[in-house]
């Protein structure tokens, strides 16, 4: 049985987490300040400690970082309220585990539990380590966040991916729909199997039958390989369709029909070849109301909607923001080899106060060019683009969220002189949906 060392001055908080994880096989010490708990530290061997960041007679990390100095080796989760995030993820570069956020979701206490007791030990070097890898977040590419519609989205993560019903998943462009996918299919029992990901919107409708079924060489002008479709490569395994409204009618059926039947036949061919896969579809477009114009077969609505997950933008899970930004610094730093430590007071009011139109995509970006810009340790706001002053300017809340979309696409087109296809890839949207929202904002031309 690991032994815990809990600290936390909130006696009663502290015995309820002190209690549940006794009812998870886990032995538990604890203490409620900073000298009880070098006192016990001092006397016993513990696997792991969990420390509040906030203690009455000592500052959380600081004690932290006396432990490490006696055990190196020693995972330690910190554990913070939403305001503590960003400090608390600041010294997960100073050695911290992981940490927890107040309130708790007990299956995420236990998961961060596990992951932090089962890492390999860091080799003993006499000084606490710089740098951990946060070990649930970073490993699954996958922030929970802890925002109430965070928490709702997780609980439909959990409770679909065990099975084998086909996913609808609705976001707005840029929210992350595809990396919801992702973790579905990571927590599901298909998790050993392939995951592929197909981009509807990227297919031409003469090309999609190829692509989804395969093709013999041959079978038409072009053909000159043996050619295995998406069905096929991803058997056993997961087919994300991404921007499934993009399909055409005549895609649509045939789509609808290998769903149904569980069969694929190759252009060329006459073998049937069965194939078992999950579906899982994504839009950012209204499919209930392509249904209903005919431009979506229901038929096929019905099968991909056995479930569906709605994925918020991240204006409504502004809760979360520093911690998804903290996620994607920590990224950019590892593919531009940087070391940027955080970001400073005036880009969190920045970032705090701007819509994220873009969502998180957008944030992802501006992270990923700051960092790239920045000399010192902080992320400062002259190294950051100037939309975001731009919005500041307008007294915030001066357009409607689907006026300043339309404004964002007039701007698109001035700067494209026009060209359709340009102003997309600006927009960070396919050719298709920039065509829905001419028509929806009655941008079209005469």
């Amino acid at each position: 049985m690991k032994k815990i060392l809990l600290i936390e001055d909130d006696i009663a908080f502290c015995k309820m987490v002190s209690n549940f994880l006794s009812k998870n096989n886990y032995n538990v010490s604890t203490a409620y300040s900073a000298n009880e708990a070098r006192t016990l530290v001092k006397d016993t061997d513990f696997d792991l400690i969990m420390c509040d960041i906030r203690l009455p007679d000592s500052d959380g990390i600081e004690l932290m970082a006396e432990f490490k100095l006696i055990n190196p080796t020693i995972p330690i989760v910190l554990m913070t309220g939403y305001a503590d995030v960003t400090t608390a993820v600041k010294a997960m570069k100073r050695g911290a585990s992981d940490y927890i956020s107040k309130p708790f979701v007990p299956e995420e206490v236990l998961l961060v539990l596990s992951n932090a007791l089962n890492k390999p030990a860091e080799k003993k070097t006499g000084a606490p380590a710089t740098h951990t890898t946060k070990s649930v977040q970073k490993e699954r590419d996958f922030v929970s966040g802890i925002s109430a519609v965070s928490k709702t989205l997780l609980t439909h993560i959990q409770l679909v991916s065990p099975t084998n019903l086909s996913v609808l998943i609705n976001g707005e462009s840029g929210t992350g729909k595809e990396v919801v996918a992702k973790e579905v299919h990571k927590l599901s029992n298909r998790n050993k199997a392939p995951f592929i990901a197909v981009d509807c919107g990227a297919i031409p409708k003469e090309l999609a039958t190829s692509e989804f079924f395969g093709h013999l060489k041959g079978s038409f002008t072009g053909a000159v390989t043996d050619k295995i479709g998406h069905f096929e490569s991803a058997n056993g395994g997961t087919l994300f369709l991404d921007e499934v409204g993009n399909l055409s009618y005549e895609n649509q059926i045939q789509l609808l029909r290998a769903l149904q039947e569980r069969k694929v036949k190759k252009i060329g061919s006459s073998t049937e070849v069965e194939v078992d896969i999950r579906v899982i579809a994504a839009t950012n477009e209204d499919l209930k109301e392509g249904v209903k114009n005919g431009t979506f077969r229901e038929d096929l609505y019905h099968r991909l909607n056995e479930f569906s997950i709605e994925v918020p933008t991240l204006e409504e899970r502004k809760q979360d923001l520093l911690m998804y930004a903290d996620f994607f610094l920590d990224k950019a730093n590892e593919q531009l080899n940087k070391n940027v430590l955080g970001f400073s007071p005036d880009v969190i009011r920045i970032f705090q106060a701007y819509s994220w139109p873009g969502n998180l995509r957008e944030l992802q970006n501006i992270i990923r060019r700051s960092a790239l810009l920045t000399q010192g340790n902080l992320i400062e706001k002259d190294v950051l683009p100037a939309d975001l002053f731009e919005e500041q300017s307008k007294s915030m809340g001066g357009l409607s969220k689907s006026e300043n979309e339309k404004e964002m696409i007039i701007k698109a087109l001035k700067l494209c002189n026009g060209n359709k296809s340009e102003a997309a890839k600006m927009l960070e949207i396919n050719r298709k949906t920039l065509y829905n929202k001419l028509k929806l904002y009655q941008l079209e031309e005469d």
